[in-house]
C-alpha cells in the first residue's frame, strides 16, 4: 500500500510500455504521464519552483507566472495548489479546454493569448504578455521555461538515469522537443555516461527547434516557433520532422491497441517508427521512446472527429483508420 499527501511526491519512474504488437518493431516507451499532473512536466516544474524556494526569490506574496501550451501549466497548477501559491498561466487559443478547464479547477488564473506575433507566433505573444505584466506588478515571478537551466537540469538528474538504469545498452532514444529541456537534459546525461547511444530529436513541422521554417500547428505539446535557447544539437545523433496528420494517426494506432497517449507522445511514436524503418528495417538496435504525456486533455481535439475532420480533411475516415492501424 502507498499513502501519500502530496500529488507532487508521488511519481512512476519506471513504467514502460513495449510497443512490438503496435508498430510490428519493437520500441519501448517510457510514459511520463502517470503522476497527478498527467505528463512529464511535473518534473520540469518542481525542479524550476523549488530552486526558487531555495533561493528565497519565492515567498508569500510573489505571485507565479509562466507561458505554457498546456502540460507545463496543468503541472504548475498542481504544484501552486498544493504549495498554496498563486499561479497565472499564460496560453493561447490552441490550449486543449479540458486543460484549461484542469488549471482553472486547480486555482490557477488562465490568460488566453488570440493573436500570434508576426514572428514569434503564439509564443511570442505570451511571452510579451508576461513581460507587460511583471513590469506593471513586482510581485510576479516568471518561471521562464525557455531559458530556465532548472529545465534541462531536471531531466539530466532524473529521466536520463531512470532511462539508463532499466536498459544500460540502449541503442537508440527519441525524444520530443518543445522547450527542448527534456531532450537537453538527456542527450547530455547520455553525451556523459552512455555516449555510444544515439539521441534522435522529434518534432513536428511548422516548428522552429531544429531550424525549419516557422508554420502553422494545431497540437499544443512539441515544437516552438522561437529559436530554443538550451539544445546542443551537436549531442543530437539525427532529428525526425513529423507532420501533425502523422501524429493522429499514431494516436489512433495506440489507442487501437488500448494506449490512450497525448499529442506529443503520437508525434514521437510517429518520428521513431519512420526513423526506424529507414535505419533499422531489421530490428537489431534497442529503441527506447519517451511518452511526455497521456491522452485525456486530448478528447476533444486528437481524439474527437469532428475536431479531426475540420482541422485535417484528409483524416475524415475515422473506420477505415481505425481499420488500417489496428492490422
Amino acid at each position: 500500500m502507498t499513502i501519500i499527501d502530496n500529488p507532487v511526491e508521488f511519481n512512476v519512474d519506471s513504467l514502460f510500455v513495449d510497443l512490438t504488437a503496435v508498430l510490428g518493431r519493437t520500441v519501448l516507451l517510457k510514459c511520463e504521464g502517470l503522476n497527478f499532473a498527467g505528463s512529464i512536466k511535473l518534473k520540469t516544474a518542481r525542479y524550476m519552483v523549488e530552486e526558487l524556494e531555495r533561493s528565497g526569490e519565492l515567498h508569500a506574496g510573489r505571485h507565479l507566472i509562466e507561458s505554457s501550451s498546456g502540460n507545463l501549466g496543468v503541472a504548475l497548477s498542481v504544484i501552486a495548489a498544493s504549495s498554496g501559491y498563486r499561479f497565472t498561466c499564460v496560453t493561447d487559443a490552441r490550449c486543449n479546454p479540458s486543460t484549461l478547464a484542469f488549471m482553472r479547477s486547480m486555482g490557477a488564473e488562465v490568460h488566453i493569448i488570440d493573436e500570434p506575433t508576426p514572428h514569434g507566433g503564439f509564443l511570442g505573444a505570451r511571452i510579451d504578455h508576461i513581460r507587460e505584466l511583471c513590469a506593471d506588478d513586482s510581485s510576479y515571478l516568471w518561471l521562464n521555461q525557455y531559458a530556465n537551466p532548472r529545465n534541462w537540469q531536471a531531466h539530466h538528474q532524473t529521466t536520463g538515469p531512470e532511462i539508463f538504469s532499466e536498459f544500460p545498452d540502449v541503442d537508440v532514444l527519441f525524444i520530443g522537443a518543445g522547450t527542448t529541456g527534456t531532450i537537453a537534459g538527456v542527450a547530455r546525461y547520455a553525451a556523459d555516461h552512455h555516449p555510444r547511444t544515439r539521441v534522435v530529436g522529434i518534432d513536428s513541422y511548422g516548428s522552429v527547434n531544429f531550424g525549419g521554417p516557422p508554420g502553422t500547428r494545431f497540437i499544443p505539446g512539441l515544437g516552438s516557433s522561437l529559436d530554443p535557447q538550451m539544445l546542443d544539437r551537436s549531442l543530437l545523433s539525427d532529428t525526425v520532422m513529423v507532420a501533425e496528420e502523422e501524429t493522429v494517426r499514431a494516436c489512433r494506432r495506440l489507442a487501437a491497441r488500448g494506449f490512450l497517449f497525448g499529442g506529443s507522445t503520437g508525434t514521437v511514436v510517429a518520428g521513431a517508427d519512420r526513423w526506424l524503418a529507414e535505419h533499422d528495417p531489421e530490428g537489431r538496435l534497442t529503441s527506447v521512446a519517451l511518452a511526455p504525456d497521456m491522452g485525456l486533455h486530448y478528447l476533444s481535439t486528437v481524439y474527437d472527429q469532428t475536431w479531426v475532420a475540420t482541422t485535417f480533411p484528409a483524416l475524415d475516415q475515422p473506420v477505415q483508420v481505425v481499420e488500417e492501424m489496428a492490422g
